[in-house]
């Protein structure tokens, strides 16, 4: 306890969610490192966008909403978005002199004495009275179980570590998820494998005509009524279903998003389903999304029958003092302004209604 920093809030995490967080701490009057800290993990700017594959160029993003009070102009869009994202956020950091700190692991946040949190990190303690937490999801990929995964003598990966598609030239390849990611990455394939599968779950949804304002504020709601439940949140993307834009008409009429139903089973050199049809396989490409990184809040206790955090606006329901920005509905890049900037308003109230123990 010796090493105990004192803030009145702690920022986890430094991406869109993050970054708008402390952008409107800072309009509300708190200093950066006397009275709040921004903490990242990352071992630079750009949050999740600075891992995504060098394929993913910026055209190809969908729906990248500027943060608050900076736009993102002129950019080349055949740019991959890890580089432009990246640079755009070192540049929005260092003009509102964010002072974020990283690489930082946040490993525990605790309830600590005079009704403060602890916030325990890989450099010291920081004793806080408000938390915004926007860790996202990027750390947590989400691995479905099936019988027989042990045995595949091919190669498994997620889409976290997927490199691009040269890597998948002359083999037969199985891509599992119905997103925008396994999509994505089919029709990225398809032209250097030698054979693709596509699997899911769920038959795929694809939508129709534009995405307007009233589609986005109902897609948001069911999302918003979950967490609102307790329960754990599902993506906003995944009640959007998926533009039926030009490349997904091309796949379609190719055969390349052929969809199939999940398989029952993986064996040695391929998947198999209980009617008797097998695939083979070099490789599994597991595109199934990820889940909240938010087990350093565990301590907290926060989490309700239902598996989620039930939030009340960005506010833990079980305590005010937290806010989870970038989780559940807030969970898209215009979300994550919104909801970082209802979460300063919320906390500078609960600050001055609780005023510092002398």
């Amino acid at each position: 306890m010796n090493n105990t920093r004192e803030v009145e809030v702690v920022v986890t995490g430094a991406g869109q969610a993050g970054l708008a967080g402390a952008y409107h701490l800072r309009r509300s009057g708190f200093e950066p490192d006397r009275d709040f800290v921004v903490l990242d993990h990352s071992p630079g700017p750009g949050g999740a966008w600075q891992f995504r594959w060098p394929s993913l160029t910026y055209g190809k993003v969908h729906g990248m909403h500027a943060l608050p009070g900076m736009e993102l102009t002129d950019v080349d869009p055949a740019r991959p978005s890890a580089e432009v994202i990246s640079d755009y956020f070192d540049r929005y950091e260092r003009a509102f002199d964010l002072r974020v700190r990283r690489p930082v692991d946040v490993r525990a946040a605790r309830q600590g004495p005079g009704g403060r949190l602890l916030v325990e990190t890989s450099e010291g303690v920081w004793s806080t009275r408000a938390l915004i937490n926007a860790t996202g999801t990027w750390d947590r990929p989400f691995w479905p179980r099936y019988p027989g995964q042990e045995t595949f003598r091919g190669r498994q990966l997620h889409t976290a570590q997927y490199p691009g598609p040269q890597e998948f030239a002359g083999q037969r390849v199985v891509v599992v998820g119905g997103g925008a990611s396994g999509t994505q990455h089919l029709l990225e394939i398809a032209s250097y494998a030698a054979a693709t599968t596509w699997v899911t779950r769920r038959p795929p949804v694809f939508r129709e005509g534009p995405f307007d304002e009233n589609a986005g504020r109902a897609a948001v709601a069911l999302v918003e009524e979950r967490v609102r439940q307790g329960l754990p949140p599902r993506s906003v993307v995944s009640v959007t279903g998926l533009p039926l834009n030009d490349a997904i008409r091309q796949g379609i009429d190719d055969g390349v998003l052929d969809r199939q139903p999940m398989f029952d089973r993986i064996t040695a050199d391929g998947v198999e389903w209980n009617d008797g049809r097998h695939v083979d396989a070099d490789v599994i490409l597991w595109a199934t999304g990820f889940r909240a990184a938010v087990d350093h809040l565990t301590p907290l206790r926060l989490r309700e029958p239902g598996g989620g955090i039930r939030l009340e606006g960005t506010r833990a329901a079980a305590d005010p003092r937290i806010h989870l920005v970038g989780y559940g509905p807030s969970a898209s890049t215009i979300g994550a302004n919104r909801a970082g900037r209802a979460a300063v308003r919320d906390i500078r109230r609960l600050l001055e209604r609780e005023p510092a123990a002398a």
